[in-house]
Protein backbone atom coordinates (compact mmCIF):
# COMPACT_ATOMS: atom_id res chain seq x y z
CA UNK A 1 0.00 0.00 0.00
CA UNK A 2 1.24 3.74 -0.99
CA UNK A 3 0.13 6.16 1.21
CA UNK A 4 0.29 10.04 1.91
CA UNK A 5 -0.87 11.41 4.87
CA UNK A 6 -1.26 14.88 5.44
CA UNK A 7 1.71 16.17 3.52
CA UNK A 8 2.13 19.85 2.59
CA UNK A 9 5.05 21.02 0.17
CA UNK A 10 5.75 24.85 -0.41
CA UNK A 11 8.04 26.14 -2.97
CA UNK A 12 8.19 29.63 -1.79
CA UNK A 13 5.15 31.59 -1.26
CA UNK A 14 3.44 29.02 -3.42
CA UNK A 15 1.86 25.69 -2.07
CA UNK A 16 2.04 23.19 -4.26
CA UNK A 17 0.66 20.41 -1.85
CA UNK A 18 -1.92 21.26 0.95
CA UNK A 19 -2.27 18.54 3.52
CA UNK A 20 -2.55 16.07 0.86
CA UNK A 21 -3.97 12.18 1.94
CA UNK A 22 -4.38 9.81 -0.42
CA UNK A 23 -4.22 5.67 -0.37
CA UNK A 24 -2.97 3.49 -3.32
CA UNK A 25 -4.00 -0.30 -2.29
CA UNK A 26 -2.02 -3.29 -2.98
CA UNK A 27 -2.49 -4.77 -6.17
CA UNK A 28 -4.87 -1.67 -7.57
CA UNK A 29 -4.84 0.19 -10.50
CA UNK A 30 -5.33 3.78 -9.36
CA UNK A 31 -5.79 6.89 -11.69
CA UNK A 32 -4.59 10.08 -10.37
CA UNK A 33 -6.37 12.96 -12.05
CA UNK A 34 -6.49 16.70 -11.97
CA UNK A 35 -6.05 19.52 -13.53
CA UNK A 36 -2.65 21.52 -14.73
CA UNK A 37 -1.03 22.70 -11.57
CA UNK A 38 -3.27 20.25 -9.78
CA UNK A 39 -0.28 19.29 -7.63
CA UNK A 40 0.21 15.76 -9.52
CA UNK A 41 3.91 15.60 -10.12
CA UNK A 42 4.79 17.20 -7.04
CA UNK A 43 2.52 13.94 -5.37
CA UNK A 44 4.74 11.43 -7.86
CA UNK A 45 7.91 13.09 -6.29
CA UNK A 46 7.13 12.52 -3.45
CA UNK A 47 6.06 9.00 -3.40
CA UNK A 48 8.94 8.20 -5.28
CA UNK A 49 11.09 9.54 -2.94
CA UNK A 50 12.37 12.56 -4.67
CA UNK A 51 10.93 14.80 -2.50
CA UNK A 52 10.75 15.46 1.12
CA UNK A 53 7.78 16.71 2.93
CA UNK A 54 7.82 19.86 4.41
CA UNK A 55 5.19 18.12 7.01
CA UNK A 56 2.88 14.56 6.63
CA UNK A 57 4.12 11.21 5.69
CA UNK A 58 4.50 9.40 2.73
CA UNK A 59 4.69 5.45 3.03
CA UNK A 60 4.69 2.36 1.79
CA UNK A 61 3.92 -0.59 3.61
CA UNK A 62 4.01 1.62 6.77
CA UNK A 63 7.72 2.51 6.18
CA UNK A 64 8.86 6.28 4.88
CA UNK A 65 9.69 6.27 1.51
CA UNK A 66 11.92 9.53 1.48
CA UNK A 67 15.81 8.37 2.20
CA UNK A 68 14.72 4.44 1.97
CA UNK A 69 16.88 2.83 -0.61
CA UNK A 70 15.84 -0.79 -0.07
CA UNK A 71 11.83 0.71 -1.08
CA UNK A 72 12.59 2.49 -3.74
CA UNK A 73 14.34 -0.30 -5.14
CA UNK A 74 11.05 -1.65 -5.33
CA UNK A 75 9.14 1.01 -7.06
CA UNK A 76 9.23 1.92 -10.95
CA UNK A 77 8.63 5.28 -12.39
CA UNK A 78 8.29 6.61 -16.10
CA UNK A 79 8.06 10.32 -15.26
CA UNK A 80 6.10 12.46 -17.85
CA UNK A 81 9.67 13.70 -19.17
CA UNK A 82 12.37 10.57 -19.50
CA UNK A 83 15.42 10.82 -18.88
CA UNK A 84 18.09 8.66 -20.34
CA UNK A 85 22.45 9.01 -20.17
CA UNK A 86 23.53 11.46 -23.29
CA UNK A 87 24.85 8.80 -25.36
CA UNK A 88 23.30 5.70 -24.06
CA UNK A 89 22.19 2.75 -25.87
CA UNK A 90 19.54 0.46 -24.09
CA UNK A 91 21.93 -2.13 -24.01
CA UNK A 92 23.87 0.81 -21.61
CA UNK A 93 21.11 1.46 -19.75
CA UNK A 94 19.87 -2.26 -19.30
CA UNK A 95 23.65 -2.41 -17.36
CA UNK A 96 22.91 0.86 -15.50
CA UNK A 97 19.39 -0.45 -14.23
CA UNK A 98 20.36 -3.92 -13.98
CA UNK A 99 23.12 -2.58 -10.63
CA UNK A 100 20.36 -0.37 -9.15
CA UNK A 101 17.39 -3.06 -9.03
CA UNK A 102 18.18 -6.43 -7.35
CA UNK A 103 15.39 -8.16 -8.94
CA UNK A 104 16.35 -6.65 -12.90
CA UNK A 105 14.71 -10.24 -15.18
CA UNK A 106 17.50 -9.98 -17.85
CA UNK A 107 15.37 -12.96 -19.52
CA UNK A 108 12.29 -10.63 -19.48
CA UNK A 109 14.46 -7.99 -21.20
CA UNK A 110 15.49 -10.34 -23.56
CA UNK A 111 11.83 -11.70 -24.43
CA UNK A 112 10.46 -7.75 -24.16
CA UNK A 113 12.78 -7.45 -27.69
CA UNK A 114 10.40 -9.46 -29.21
CA UNK A 115 7.23 -6.58 -28.12
CA UNK A 116 9.39 -3.42 -28.44
CA UNK A 117 11.63 -4.00 -31.04
CA UNK A 118 14.04 -1.44 -30.45
CA UNK A 119 17.51 -1.72 -32.10
CA UNK A 120 20.00 -2.50 -28.95
CA UNK A 121 22.87 0.00 -30.39
CA UNK A 122 21.92 3.12 -31.08
CA UNK A 123 21.97 6.07 -29.15
CA UNK A 124 18.18 6.55 -27.50
CA UNK A 125 18.67 10.02 -27.81
CA UNK A 126 18.10 9.65 -31.63
CA UNK A 127 14.89 7.62 -31.18
CA UNK A 128 11.76 8.98 -31.41
CA UNK A 129 9.29 10.34 -28.93
CA UNK A 130 7.31 6.99 -29.13
CA UNK A 131 10.56 4.69 -29.03
CA UNK A 132 12.29 6.50 -25.86
CA UNK A 133 8.61 5.72 -24.31
CA UNK A 134 8.69 2.55 -25.38
CA UNK A 135 12.61 1.73 -24.34
CA UNK A 136 11.33 3.47 -20.86
CA UNK A 137 8.81 0.59 -20.51
CA UNK A 138 11.15 -2.04 -21.24
CA UNK A 139 13.62 -1.23 -19.41
CA UNK A 140 11.28 -0.42 -16.28
CA UNK A 141 9.35 -3.50 -16.43
CA UNK A 142 12.55 -5.97 -16.16
CA UNK A 143 13.07 -4.01 -12.88
CA UNK A 144 10.24 -6.07 -11.58
CA UNK A 145 8.78 -3.31 -9.31
CA UNK A 146 6.00 -4.08 -6.42
CA UNK A 147 4.99 -0.57 -7.26
CA UNK A 148 4.92 1.08 -10.56
CA UNK A 149 4.29 4.60 -10.66
CA UNK A 150 3.88 6.34 -14.59
CA UNK A 151 3.15 10.44 -15.48
CA UNK A 152 1.14 10.42 -18.48
CA UNK A 153 2.19 6.95 -19.52
CA UNK A 154 1.73 6.34 -23.37
CA UNK A 155 1.72 9.87 -24.64
CA UNK A 156 3.50 9.23 -28.11
CA UNK A 157 2.77 5.93 -28.66
CA UNK A 158 0.31 4.52 -31.16
CA UNK A 159 -2.66 2.93 -30.58
CA UNK A 160 -1.37 -0.45 -30.98
CA UNK A 161 1.33 -0.15 -29.11
CA UNK A 162 -0.71 1.63 -26.77
CA UNK A 163 -3.10 -1.38 -25.95
CA UNK A 164 0.28 -3.38 -25.86
CA UNK A 165 1.88 -1.09 -22.62
CA UNK A 166 -1.62 -1.81 -20.82
CA UNK A 167 -1.73 -5.72 -21.65
CA UNK A 168 1.86 -5.92 -20.23
CA UNK A 169 0.95 -3.75 -16.90
CA UNK A 170 -2.12 -5.34 -16.52
CA UNK A 171 -0.62 -9.01 -16.76
CA UNK A 172 1.94 -8.25 -14.36
CA UNK A 173 -0.56 -7.18 -11.60
CA UNK A 174 -3.18 -10.23 -12.23
CA UNK A 175 0.11 -12.55 -11.91
CA UNK A 176 2.49 -10.21 -9.25
CA UNK A 177 -0.42 -8.11 -7.34
CA UNK A 178 1.66 -4.79 -8.90
CA UNK A 179 0.52 -1.61 -7.02
CA UNK A 180 0.30 0.53 -10.07
CA UNK A 181 -1.03 4.55 -10.05
CA UNK A 182 -1.40 6.36 -13.28
CA UNK A 183 -1.35 10.18 -13.65
CA UNK A 184 -2.86 10.88 -17.11
CA UNK A 185 -5.06 13.64 -18.67
CA UNK A 186 -6.22 10.52 -20.81
CA UNK A 187 -9.97 9.87 -18.92
CA UNK A 188 -11.05 7.50 -21.38
CA UNK A 189 -7.73 5.50 -21.02
CA UNK A 190 -8.27 5.65 -16.96
CA UNK A 191 -11.71 4.71 -17.26
CA UNK A 192 -10.84 1.31 -18.98
CA UNK A 193 -8.11 -0.21 -16.55
CA UNK A 194 -8.18 1.88 -13.40
CA UNK A 195 -10.35 0.04 -10.01
CA UNK A 196 -9.64 2.81 -7.81
CA UNK A 197 -9.76 7.16 -8.84
CA UNK A 198 -8.62 10.07 -7.20
CA UNK A 199 -9.18 13.78 -8.34
CA UNK A 200 -6.54 16.31 -7.39
CA UNK A 201 -6.99 20.24 -7.14
CA UNK A 202 -4.78 22.75 -5.66
CA UNK A 203 -3.08 20.33 -4.10
CA UNK A 204 -5.26 19.00 -1.85
CA UNK A 205 -7.48 15.20 -2.70
CA UNK A 206 -11.36 16.47 -3.85
CA UNK A 207 -12.75 12.80 -4.03
CA UNK A 208 -11.09 9.77 -3.44
CA UNK A 209 -13.20 6.08 -3.88
CA UNK A 210 -13.40 3.32 -6.13
CA UNK A 211 -14.11 3.45 -9.49
CA UNK A 212 -17.34 1.36 -9.81
CA UNK A 213 -18.56 3.24 -5.98
CA UNK A 214 -17.18 6.58 -8.00
CA UNK A 215 -19.83 6.41 -11.05
CA UNK A 216 -22.50 4.61 -8.79
CA UNK A 217 -22.77 7.91 -6.58
CA UNK A 218 -23.06 10.45 -9.55
CA UNK A 219 -26.02 10.45 -12.44
CA UNK A 220 -27.35 12.44 -14.84
CA UNK A 221 -31.44 12.97 -14.71
CA UNK A 222 -33.07 13.55 -18.31
CA UNK A 223 -36.32 15.00 -16.62
CA UNK A 224 -39.39 16.98 -18.13
CA UNK A 225 -41.73 18.16 -15.11
CA UNK A 226 -41.04 19.52 -11.69
CA UNK A 227 -37.39 19.06 -9.75
CA UNK A 228 -38.38 16.92 -6.53
CA UNK A 229 -37.11 18.61 -3.36
CA UNK A 230 -33.53 17.71 -1.85
CA UNK A 231 -31.55 16.35 -4.77
CA UNK A 232 -28.17 17.67 -4.52
CA UNK A 233 -27.66 19.20 -8.04
CA UNK A 234 -23.93 19.80 -9.28
CA UNK A 235 -25.00 21.03 -12.49
CA UNK A 236 -28.23 21.96 -14.61
CA UNK A 237 -29.03 22.86 -17.97
CA UNK A 238 -32.25 22.94 -20.28
CA UNK A 239 -33.67 22.66 -24.29
CA UNK A 240 -36.74 23.47 -24.25
CA UNK A 241 -39.10 21.66 -21.50
CA UNK A 242 -36.42 18.79 -20.90
CA UNK A 243 -33.78 19.52 -18.16
CA UNK A 244 -30.50 18.29 -17.84
CA UNK A 245 -29.34 17.32 -14.17
CA UNK A 246 -26.29 15.87 -12.60
CA UNK A 247 -26.80 14.77 -9.35
CA UNK A 248 -25.63 12.81 -6.63
CA UNK A 249 -27.06 9.76 -5.24
CA UNK A 250 -27.89 6.15 -5.55
CA UNK A 251 -29.43 5.31 -8.72
CA UNK A 252 -31.97 3.45 -7.22
CA UNK A 253 -33.24 6.01 -4.39
CA UNK A 254 -32.97 8.56 -7.15
CA UNK A 255 -35.59 6.45 -9.24
CA UNK A 256 -37.81 6.05 -6.42
CA UNK A 257 -37.66 10.30 -5.72
CA UNK A 258 -38.23 11.51 -8.87
CA UNK A 259 -41.16 8.83 -9.88
CA UNK A 260 -43.06 9.86 -6.56
CA UNK A 261 -43.05 13.76 -8.20
CA UNK A 262 -44.77 12.27 -11.10
CA UNK A 263 -43.22 13.67 -13.66
CA UNK A 264 -43.72 13.90 -17.70
CA UNK A 265 -40.96 12.23 -18.46
CA UNK A 266 -37.27 11.18 -16.56
CA UNK A 267 -34.36 8.92 -17.62
CA UNK A 268 -31.41 8.59 -14.97
CA UNK A 269 -28.04 7.61 -16.89
CA UNK A 270 -24.65 6.83 -15.78
CA UNK A 271 -21.98 9.47 -16.64
CA UNK A 272 -18.72 9.03 -17.80
CA UNK A 273 -15.42 9.51 -15.54
CA UNK A 274 -15.01 12.68 -17.70
CA UNK A 275 -17.91 13.38 -17.01
CA UNK A 276 -17.66 13.09 -13.17
CA UNK A 277 -14.28 14.76 -13.51
CA UNK A 278 -15.55 18.26 -14.79
CA UNK A 279 -19.02 18.44 -12.94
CA UNK A 280 -16.88 17.58 -9.45
CA UNK A 281 -14.44 20.47 -10.57
CA UNK A 282 -17.25 22.93 -10.32
CA UNK A 283 -19.33 21.79 -13.22
CA UNK A 284 -20.13 24.98 -15.69
CA UNK A 285 -16.67 26.88 -14.36
CA UNK A 286 -14.80 24.13 -15.76
CA UNK A 287 -16.39 23.45 -18.73
CA UNK A 288 -14.85 25.19 -22.45
CA UNK A 289 -16.13 28.96 -22.49
CA UNK A 290 -16.58 31.00 -26.10
CA UNK A 291 -14.64 33.61 -26.44
CA UNK A 292 -15.03 35.47 -29.84
CA UNK A 293 -11.77 36.53 -31.28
Amino acid sequence: MLEMKNVTKNFGDFAALSDLTMTVPKGTVYGLMGPNGAGKSTAIRHLTGVYRPDSGQVLMEGQPVYENPALKSRIGCIPDEIFFFPSASIEDMYRYYKGLYPHFDEDLYRRLFDVFQLPKKGQIRRFSKGMQKQAAFHLTLCTRPDVLILDEPVDGLDPVMRRQVWSLILSDVAQRETTVLISSHNLRELEDICDHVGIMDHGQMLLERSLADMQGATHKLQLVGDTPEGLEILHESSSGRLRTLIVRGNAEELSRRIAAANPVYFDILPLSLEEIFIYELGGVNYEVKNIVL
